[in-house]
């Protein structure tokens, strides 16, 4: 089994309702990126987020209403990134996840990635990756000004479904510039929408009447072709001769047919977000194993990060009853903080079956529920900083669950 870490850097109030400065987040970030790469955690993943949650909600549509304080300081992973790369020596890094619908989109991010890389791969001795995970980007607010919005009225009676394909068509573009190919928007996949499309025969009609009365229409149809969202002649992005061996793609996304299609163009594995049901996960592992792209070598489970809420108490002074005790309140107090922040933007069924990737206990504990839970190849995403602005704490976490959850893992039943 593998572990890696989650950093979260969210200014939001932690069960005590502390919130610090950008200042202190940033500095204790930091500090838990360094101890992290100490302890032996395979890959820090920083989640990654774009302007202002508070302001969002005086917009007319926004999407958490509710969410006190700002989602994540991490507005530019690449900075971010180089800063961990300078303070570490062993642990690769990586996005979780980077919208390539915003900030400029997927021209302006694969040039990015490959200007990254050309810098970070310049000595030869450096081994370590760089792990791009990326998505359509959870929260909508994020990509609007970017021009991610419907530009007429059948998308946006179609926008929900829509947005899907403008990200899978956003991920040809990215990917294949990435690949070091010459491009233009007429190579790219056309957006074309069926009833397939769409979760029910109304949703799909509302669609079909949309089309209908913007094109003057009296006849129904059965597909409704979608104009590219990126219109541009041949392109090439520079520079050209970075050490793509450095660089690793991972969707944030669990649509089966963009899993596969992403793998026509490169190797690509998938994230497992933390709500993920465990059908789902072994479905995801069954169609990678066919699908993977052949230069990524055989798929195998560590390629599928799994998210896990990690709520460990190994406080000095209390026994393991009073750990164990301690640990199930502290993980009721953040879950409960964090589900409310959420009301209204997620699947409340969702929700319940969440607390399933939440680790709670003490050490014990908590290595009997990873063994349980988990196969024996899975690679782990462990969130220790989940609405907990106490950094000495969640250092003294990290540190509980590397040396001494970890071991007991690995030990033979």
């Amino acid at each position: 089994m593998l572990f890696d870490i989650f950093f979260s850097i969210s200014q939001t109030p932690d069960t005590s309702d502390y919130i610090p400065s950008e200042n202190e987040m940033f500095s204790n970030f930091l500090d838990q990126v360094e101890l992290a790469d100490e302890l032996g955690f395979g890959v820090g993943w920083v989640a990654q987020a774009h302007l202002s949650t508070e302001i969002q909600k005086r917009n007319s549509k926004p999407v958490v209403p509710h969410y006190p304080g700002e989602v994540g300081l991490c507005t530019d992973f690449f900075q971010i990134a180089q800063k961990m790369f300078s303070r570490t020596k062993r642990m690769d890094v990586g996005s979780a996840v980077l919208s390539i619908l915003a900030s400029g989109g997927p021209i302006a991010i694969a040039e990015r990635v490959g200007s990254f890389i050309a810098l970070h791969g310049m000595m030869e001795e450096e081994k370590r990756r760089l792990h791009i995970g990326f998505s359509a980007g959870r929260f909508e607010f994020m990509a609007r000004p970017y021009g991610i919005v419907p530009r007429n009225k059948i998308e946006e009676a179609a926008w929900p479904a829509l947005r899907g394909q403008i990200f899978a068509e956003a991920s040809e573009i990215f990917l294949r510039l990435l690949n070091g190919e010459v491009i233009s928007s007429d190579m790219i996949r056309d957006t074309i929408l069926t009833r397939e499309n769409f979760r029910s025969d109304e949703d799909w009609q509302k669609v079909q009447q949309a089309s209908m009365e913007y094109n003057n229409s009296n006849q129904i149809p059965e597909k409704i072709d979608i104009p590219h969202r990126y219109n541009f002649e041949e392109i090439k992005t520079i520079p050209q001769e970075w050490r793509r061996e450095l660089l690793n793609l991972v969707l944030g996304s669990h649509d089966p047919k963009l899993q596969i299609e992403v793998n026509k163009w490169r190797p690509v594995q998938v994230f497992n977000l933390s709500i993920t049901p465990p059908h789902v996960i072994e479905a995801t592992h069954d169609r990678m194993s066919e699908y993977y792209h052949k230069d990524g070598g055989e798929w195998n489970r560590s390629m599928m990060p799994r998210t896990i809420m990690v709520f460990v108490n190994n406080e000095e002074g209390l026994t393991s009853e009073e750990q164990s005790i301690a640990a199930q309140k502290e993980a009721k107090a953040a879950l409960s903080t964090y589900w409310s922040a959420l009301e209204g933007t997620i699947d409340p069924s969702k929700v319940e079956r969440a607390s399933d990737n939440a680790v709670i206990g003490n050490v014990e504990e908590i290595a009997e529920q990873i063994r349980q839970r988990f196969h024996s190849s899975d690679r782990l995403m462990c969130w220790f900083d989940f609405f907990n602005h106490d950094s000495e704490r969640v250092k003294r976490d990290m540190t509980a669950f590397m040396t001494k959850v970890v071991p007991i893992t690995e030990e033979e039943n």
